[in-house]
């Protein structure tokens, strides 16, 4: 199922407030127009010729890439200065450069000069640029829309150097909207999609919120909702885990480089890719629920990251429960369906002390720090808590006082 991803908001104008009726409330918001850029991604289905030239285009940015950022590494071994090279000036020393889309070529310059310039802004975060190896199954370029040459027209695509693709339009741009960029990836599994970055104007109304919820996160059910029911996430990847298992057994087994090799890691490619798909699923739709529903939802700024990672000392973090409920992925997701419509995501910082104080009175107990203690008695008020469903509720209430 494929979903839309609001990328960026880049112009505020047409600042007005404005009334409307809700259940018999007023509620005022302020209407903005704004610039949205905004992806849909639909299923390809090209045809032999075509999937041969997808992938000499593909190996074209990745070789681009690899080679820029060899010769730049060993320039400033020798020089101790930035390189600045170009995809042009290889096109003499290897003129098959020449025979795919330019434009991805310099997408991939792009791509290893944001690297550079993230790993320099924050190398805490971000590592250094590396090479990039075509054994991941994962492959994928970019290519800008210049004067129509990207174009949809029933239920085919037109690609430079490429020619007119088949497509699934299982629906439409949206109306008045200019198509930018496009990204051209194939799967493990071997399916060839298309992500398409359009841009148009949109007016929101940005709602003063009076409807809160508060969601602490939960390893094994996704999160704990303050007003509503706890997510119950399925554990896609720990039911799958049995076929999986036995599934990449069998391809450990199989010879390098034969036919039943490669059949066999297709299979493991597409239960991966089944797990991947549901648990995208499932987070949308829980997302959807929630913003429909709420004006604004606080949650805690974890690092998930840093949870799943072993611990010195023998103590171990949740790796595996943790990288299966995506719950970096839900919260991202959730983000942007508020902002649709014109709601707030509230980051809650990650040293307040949700789970200590009680809801009730204020009172904080410290012997919850344990993660062991589930339910607990509040001395002072001697109110009744569930560990979870305590630190939702505190959530919510810091989630109001940041937006007051």
């Amino acid at each position: 199922m494929e979903r839309d991803v609001l990328v960026e908001k880049l112009l505020f104008a047409d600042n007005r407030w404005c009334a409307y009726r809700d259940n018999s409330e007023i509620h005022r918001k302020s209407r903005q127009v704004i610039i949205v850029n905004k992806a849909y991604r639909y299923r390809l289905y090209p045809t032999t010729e075509q999937k041969i030239m997808f992938a000499k285009t593909f190996g074209c940015a990745r070789f681009i890439y690899n080679k820029m950022l060899g010769d730049r590494l060993d320039y400033y071994k020798e020089t101790g200065k930035k390189l600045k090279n170009t995809p042009a000036q290889y096109k003499e020393e290897f003129p098959w450069l020449r025979e795919v889309d330019s434009l991805a070529l310099t997408n991939a310059q792009m791509n290893l000069n944001k690297a550079y310039s993230n790993f320099w802004s924050n190398k805490k975060h971000f590592g250094k640029p590396r090479f990039k190896s075509k054994k991941t199954g994962h492959a994928s370029y970019s290519t800008n829309n210049q004067h129509g040459s990207v174009r949809i027209e029933e239920n085919k695509v037109k690609l430079p150097k490429i020619g007119w693709v088949k497509l699934c339009l299982h629906r439409p741009l949206m109306e008045n909207s200019i198509i930018k960029t496009v990204t051209i990836s194939k799967t493990p599994s071997g399916k060839y999609y298309i992500s398409i970055l359009v841009e148009y104007e949109n007016q929101i109304l940005l709602i003063i919120p009076k409807k809160f919820l508060g969601l602490d996160f939960a390893m094994h059910g996704l999160y704990v909702a303050s007003d509503e029911d706890d997510a119950d996430y399925p554990n896609f990847l720990r039911r799958a885990e049995k076929r999986l298992v036995k599934a990449q057994r069998k391809l450990s087994k199989r010879q390098k480089g034969s036919h039943n090799r490669d059949k066999q890691r297709l299979c493991v490619a597409k239960l991966h890719e089944k797990i991947a798909n549901q648990r995208r699923d499932f987070l949308h739709k829980k997302a959807r629920y929630l913003a429909d529903r709420y004006d604004a939802i606080g949650i805690e700024d974890i690092r998930v990251k840093a949870m799943a990672k072993r611990k010195k000392g023998g103590k171990f973090s949740f790796g595996k429960s943790v990288a299966d409920n995506g719950w970096n992925l839900f919260t991202n997701i959730l983000e942007y369906k508020l902002a649709w419509e014109g709601k707030q995501l509230v980051r809650i910082d990650k040293w307040y002390p949700s789970s200590q104080l009680c809801h009730v009175c204020g009172y904080q107990n410290n012997e919850t720090k344990d993660l062991s203690v589930r339910e607990w008695d509040c001395p002072k008020c001697g109110s009744h808590h569930n560990r979870d469903k305590n630190a939702a509720i505190n959530i919510r209430e810091e989630a109001r006082r940041i937006s007051a």
